[in-house]
């Protein structure tokens, strides 16, 4: 991916996740998910910590899904959350200094 130009479906996969990173609730969001190292966080853990409503959180959370940078499962009535660890490596490592670099030292 980062030795070659992006094709068009690349970049339109690659903008959704980062147009979902670009809301700063979505990204405390992730960061608050990621924090767990592996594990679920349930979304009633994560609707505490904020002062936006359920219902806008949850929407947040679905876009965040959407762009496959986390997953869920739902157990009664709570809905638990992790993250997908492929799809982060992919964003990073579009944005990592050290593959541009190597990029621009093979050209």
């Amino acid at each position: 991916m980062v030795t070659e130009p992006l094709t068009e479906s690349g970049a339109a996969a690659l903008s959704q996740g980062f147009k979902a990173l670009s809301d700063p609730v979505r990204l405390r969001l992730l960061s608050l998910i990621a924090a767990r190292a592996g594990d679920e966080v349930c979304v009633c853990e994560l609707t505490d910590t904020f002062t936006q409503s359920g219902p806008t959180i949850s929407h947040h959370l679905k876009v965040l899904r959407d762009a496959g940078l986390v997953s869920s499962e739902r157990r009664g009535s709570w809905v638990y959350y992790r993250i997908v660890p492929a799809a982060l490596g992919t964003l990073s490592q579009v944005l990592d200094p050290s593959t541009l670099a190597a990029r621009a030292a093979g050209q």
